[in-house]
Formats: C-alpha cells, sequence, structure tokens
C-alpha cells in the first residue's frame, strides 16, 4: 500500500503491518523517532540514508510500537529530497524509493478507467461484483481495440460502442457496420483524455 503524507495515520498503519501487508509512506515533518540501526545507503542511486528506527512520541509510540525502516531519498528528475516510512525491511532502499515513485501510473489507471470505461454506476456494492464488472469493462474495451486494429476501423473506442449500442440486433458483419453513412456523425466528445492505447 502507497500513502502520501496527509495518509500518515500510524494506528492504521500499525493495523496493516498487523495484517502481514506493507505499506510506503511519505514521512509528516518533526516526527519523534530514535535511530535504532543505519544500514549502508546506496548513495549512487540517490539513497542518503537508510535507518531502522522506533517512534519515541507518547501517542503514537503506543499506535506503533513497532520498528519501521526510514529511507531518505534524493530524486534527481524532480530535485526533491524525499523521506519514507516503510515497514519492509525486505526490498533493498532503491526498491522501496521505486515503488512509491510508481504509485503515480497506479493513478493514472484508475483515472483513466473513470475516463474510458464508462461505469456510471455499479450493479452490486460487494468487491467481487465490483471486480466483475470492471474486469468486464476492461474485456470489451480490450475487445474493441482487436476488432479496431483488425478491421481498420477510424472510428474512436468510444465511437464504436456508440455505434454497436444503437445496433446491437443487427445481423450486418461488423466491417459493413462501421461503414454505413448514417453511422458516420457519431463523434466522440471533445475533453482531454489519458490515452493507455493509442491505437
Amino acid at each position: 500500500m502507497y500513502m502520501d503524507r496527509g495518509y500518515v495515520d500510524f494506528k492504521r498503519l500499525y493495523r496493516i503491518h498487523k495484517a502481514e501487508a506493507f505499506f510506503i509512506t511519505r514521512a509528516k515533518k518533526g516526527f519523534n523517532f530514535k535511530r535504532i540501526y543505519s544500514n549502508k545507503a546506496d548513495k549512487e542511486n540517490g539513497i542518503k540514508c537508510d535507518q531502522t528506527i522506533k517512534l519515541t512520541g507518547y501517542y503514537v509510540s503506543k499506535d506503533y510500537p513497532e520498528k519501521l525502516r526510514r529511507i531518505k531519498f534524493y530524486d534527481k528528475e524532480t530535485g526533491k529530497l524525499l523521506i519514507f516510512l516503510t515497514n519492509n525491511f525486505e526490498l533493498t532502499a532503491s526498491q522501496i524509493a521505486l515503488l512509491y515513485k510508481h504509485r503515480w501510473f497506479i493513478e493514472l489507471f484508475f483515472k483513466w478507467i473513470k475516463q474510458h470505461l464508462k461505469i456510471k454506476s455499479f450493479w452490486g456494492e460487494n468487491p467481487n461484483a465490483v471486480k466483475t464488472q470492471i474486469w468486464i469493462a476492461i474485456s470489451v474495451y480490450v475487445i474493441m481495440i482487436i476488432l479496431r486494429k483488425k478491421l481498420k476501423i477510424k472510428q474512436s473506442i468510444y465511437e464504436m460502442l456508440q455505434i454497436f449500442s444503437i445496433n446491437i440486433f443487427d445481423k450486418e458483419p461488423i466491417s459493413q457496420l462501421f461503414n454505413k453513412p448514417d453511422l458516420q456523425d457519431v463523434k466522440e466528445p471533445l475533453y482531454n483524455q489519458l490515452k493507455l492505447f493509442d491505437l
């Protein structure tokens, strides 16, 4: 689990730790801790320090009584100095920094899902129903991409889905369906979209 500085809740982090999962979060400024041990820092990869620590604040030490790992990382691309806290002592400090850095791609993927899969509401509320609906929507989108590429269809995925929705019971071959003159006016709304599949 990856969280930003606004989400540092040590009680919650300890629940994650007890569930045998690991987290990576940004440290808030000015939190109290004592250093127990320092690992060798991989300075070539931007690791300034890699420490094993314990929280010393009265409340936080009760909320999270176990050891934590504190990693100070300098990101050459952005010029920022970042401090991470994690309960993972297995991965290298560079791998921890890289995992945190790549969390943005996960956020972009969920943004893409909202923009492209047109899921306006969920038919079920339990986790299995939500996952099933998302996987069906992704599968339909991927089928549209394959069709578009194989049949060299000019319309966008959104336009294809619109044409299919108004011709759902049509027995005409798909390749001919997209050449009908009366269906050439279906246009995709003009707004900025993330391009996950640029086909």
